[in-house]
């Protein structure tokens, strides 16, 4: 799977259908954001046909950013069978995101 860009409408089918899901909730004007993006589509790459890696623009889905109760962006919220299992805020270091892919797979 590649690098995917959820909107509300397909949000839960496609997080449901994933065995494991990590989803970046982040914005255009957000800096940590842009950061973080290389090492999220690094991942999609690294977990194609393991895990969904997904991105929620919180300014054209805010009902899923209020949802998941994001407060800080990028907030990266890793989904196992539609339910939270862990989450990450804030700009790390890409080991801090696989770690958890690995621990859930």
């Amino acid at each position: 799977m590649a690098l995917k860009h959820l909107k509300k409408t397909d949000f839960d089918a496609a997080v449901d259908a994933a065995p494991l899901a990590m989803v970046d909730f982040w914005a255009d004007w957000c800096g940590p954001c842009k950061m973080v993006a290389p090492v999220v589509e690094k991942i999609a790459a690294d977990y194609d046909g393991k895990a969904l890696v997904a991105k929620v623009n919180i300014d054209e889905e805010p009902e899923l950013a209020q949802r998941f109760g994001v407060m800080s962006i990028p907030t990266l919220v890793f989904l196992k069978g539609g339910r939270e299992v862990d989450r990450k805020v804030g700009v790390m270091p890409p080991a801090a995101f696989t770690s958890v892919l690995d621990e859930n797979l």
